[in-house]
C-alpha cells in the first residue's frame, strides 16, 4: 500500500466517509453526550468520570474541539462531521506514541470491538510494532467476559461468542486481560492500541493508551482531555470497506518511522 501525502490522507478520508460528512447522525451524536452526562456507565467506555462530565453543553464542546462536530447548540438533527484535519493530526500524535514504544522496545497489547473494520488496522500495526522489536502481548487463555469469550488472533484481542467476533464497547474483556496477566505473574502491557471500551478500561488503570473513537462515543475524548488518555483518534469506525482504513494505517506506520510492509 503507498504511502498518502497529508493532503493525500485527507482527501481519502472524506471521500470515504472514515472523516467529513459521516454516517453518524447529529441526533445520536447528542444522544450519547447527554446519557454520558446522565452518568450511564455504557458510555463511559471503561472510564472512572465522577461528576466532572454532568452538563452534556461541556462534553459537546470537548467533541467539537478534539472531533469537529457541530458546536451549534440549536443544530440537533441531521449531518454531523468529523474534521479529518482532526484526524490526521491524532494519527501523527498516535504515531509519536508508537514511535517511542518501538524505540523502548516495549510490551504492546492490540485489542478491537470494531472486529468488521479495524482488526486488520490493528494486525498491520501490531505486525509493524514486532518487526521493530516490541513484544506484541499474548493474552492468557480460557478468558471470559460478559458471557462470551476473550480471545486472540493475528495478535489482537478480540471478543467471540458463539463462534462469532462481537462488536462490543465494553470495559469488561479488557480487564479480563488485565487481571490474567496479574494471576499469571506476567507483567502488564507498556502500551495498549485498542478503542473504546477496551482502550478506556486500561487508560483507567493507568496503562498508557491509544485509540479510536466515533463522533457519537465521547468518552476516550474527554479522557484524553483530561490527560488520562494518551491520544484519541476522530473517525468513523465502521465504513462499508475494511480496506478504506488501509490507506490510514499506512500513512500511521510511516509517520510513527515503521514498516508498511508487514
Amino acid at each position: 500500500m503507498p504511502t498518502p501525502t497529508r493532503s493525500e490522507l485527507i482527501d481519502h478520508l472524506v471521500r470515504t466517509r472514515i472523516a467529513g460528512a459521516v454516517a453518524t447522525p447529529r441526533e445520536n451524536n447528542l444522544d450519547h453526550y447527554r446519557k454520558l452526562a446522565n452518568g450511564d456507565r455504557r458510555y463511559w467506555l471503561g472510564l472512572e468520570l465522577g461528576n466532572r462530565w454532568t452538563d452534556e453543553q461541556d462534553v459537546l464542546a470537548v467533541m467539537a474541539e478534539r472531533c469537529g462536530v457541530s458546536d451549534d447548540l440549536n443544530h440537533r438533527a441531521g449531518q454531523d462531521h468529523i474534521d479529518p484535519e482532526l484526524t490526521a493530526d491524532a494519527l501523527d500524535r498516535m504515531a509519536n506514541v508508537l514511535r517511542k514504544a518501538a524505540e523502548s522496545r516495549q510490551r504492546v497489547l492490540f485489542a478491537t470491538g470494531h472486529p468488521g473494520a479495524l482488526l486488520d488496522v490493528h494486525r498491520a500495526t501490531a505486525a509493524a510494532m514486532r518487526a521493530a522489536g516490541c513484544e506484541v502481548v499474548r493474552i492468557p487463555g480460557g478468558l471470559g467476559a460478559d458471557e462470551g469469550c476473550v480471545v486472540q488472533f493475528a495478535d489482537v484481542a478480540v471478543y467471540e461468542g458463539g463462534a462469532t467476533l462481537w462488536h462490543t464497547h465494553s470495559p469488561n474483556p479488557m480487564a479480563a486481560i488485565l487481571d490474567g496477566l496479574l494471576r499469571e505473574g506476567r507483567p502488564l502491557p507498556d502500551l495498549v492500541v485498542a478503542d473504546h471500551g477496551w482502550a478506556g478500561c486500561a487508560a483507567q488503570r493507568g496503562i498508557d493508551a491509544v485509540g479510536y473513537a466515533d463522533s457519537n462515543d465521547p468518552a476516550l475524548f474527554l479522557a484524553e482531555a483530561e490527560g488520562t488518555l494518551q491520544v484519541a483518534v476522530p473517525m468513523d469506525d465502521h465504513v462499508v470497506d475494511p480496506r478504506y482504513y488501509e490507506p490510514m494505517t499506512a500513512y500511521l506506520l510511516a509517520a510513527a518511522g515503521l514498516s508498511t510492509e508487514a
